[in-house]
């Protein structure tokens, strides 16, 4: 057996030590520094969408402080295919994901292969903005509120279905709940996204859905479809003459959504907080705020606890209205 000086045991520590010293020095560089390239969005719809309103305004907002963002649009599997990609990704703050609620509260709840743990995966920064949803029909449907709407589903069975913008959302959830509740079969009908929805919806192809108020206003400003009722605890300050479910006779079916920012797990906390002033700051902005509301969104901005905190609430109020409507996502 060799024997090992002092002197040379007294080196090996030594370049232990450096080495340490040299990685962590390295990692504070990287951190000081950052950004230094464009950071990559991942988001889990077609272009078009509010979720494209909301990145977009705040990569305008932000291009001072954190430079150039890019929209990476990875779109299907109600965004499991974005989360993946998003796990996946190196934890240097260079790929964040814009989650929504029903990625991280439903999808886990919806899929018997779910390959991503929502809490462990991934490290919050921020919660950007939350709306409402809303019932629409086509025109020629001769409906004004929910109890007319379920009336003529009753009486022509036929034409009882309604559009969600994806299978495992808020919207096929509450199509589902809603049947349930008033004992009326009501054939759902998915899309992969609202801006599909809604171009059917308006052509006649469908005649009712569940759609984001933020997706759907304009259209009914322009008369080119009604809106019946909205999802929120209160009446939407969007459409303060319209009532909401509860008050249409629905109190369990009360529900909002909202979006948010994440980052792969094991990103650096000095980069996480630097991505949560950014954001937050971009959301209280004037023109930030004024892209969101004028499509239907409310700004928000959260610190990572508080956003861990709404993914875990809602988490388990979708995971009780997952097991109610038995609904397990192919």
């Amino acid at each position: 057996m060799s024997k090992i000086s002092r002197r040379d045991f007294s080196v090996s520590l030594s370049s232990i030590g450096l080495a340490g010293i040299s990685k962590q020095t390295s990692a504070q560089n990287k951190t000081a520094t950052y950004p230094n390239k464009p950071i990559k969005v991942l988001i889990s719809v077609p272009p078009g969408g509010t979720m494209d309103v909301l990145t977009r305004a705040i990569a305008n907002s932000v291009r001072e402080s954190l430079g150039v963002i890019i929209l990476d649009h990875k779109s299907g599997a109600n965004g499991n295919i974005a989360m993946e990609a998003a796990k996946a990704a190196e934890p240097d703050g260079y790929t964040l994901l814009l989650g929504t609620m029903s990625m991280l509260a439903m999808n886990p709840h919806a899929y018997k292969e779910f390959r991503v743990d929502v809490f462990k995966d991934f490290e919050p920064i921020t919660l950007a903005s939350r709306f409402e949803l809303a019932v629409c029909v086509h025109p020629s449907v001769p409906a004004k509120n929910m109890a007319e709407l379920l009336a003529w589903f009753k009486a022509n069975p036929s034409k009882a279905a309604m559009a969600s913008y994806g299978a495992g959302t808020p919207s096929h959830f509450l199509i589902e709940l809603l049947a349930a509740e008033s004992g009326i079969k009501i054939q759902h009908i998915p899309y992969r996204g609202a801006t599909q929805a809604l171009q059917d919806l308006m052509g006649g192809q469908i005649l009712a859905s569940i759609s984001t108020v933020g997706q759907v206003i304009a259209a009914y400003n322009d008369k080119r479809l009604n809106i019946i009722a909205t999802t929120g605890a209160k009446r939407s300050p969007f459409l303060p003459s319209l009532p909401t479910l509860a008050e249409s006779g629905f109190p369990k079916l009360t529900a909002s959504a909202w979006f948010s920012y994440l980052a792969p797990k094991g990103t650096p906390k000095p980069i996480i907080d630097k991505l949560n002033i950014a954001f937050n700051k971009a959301l209280q902005s004037r023109e930030v705020r004024g892209q969101l509301l004028s499509n239907g969104m409310y700004p928000q901005g959260s610190t990572p606890a508080e956003l861990a905190n709404a993914m875990r609430d809602d988490y388990a109020f979708w995971g009780r209205a997952s097991k109610m409507i038995n609904f397990t996502a192919s």
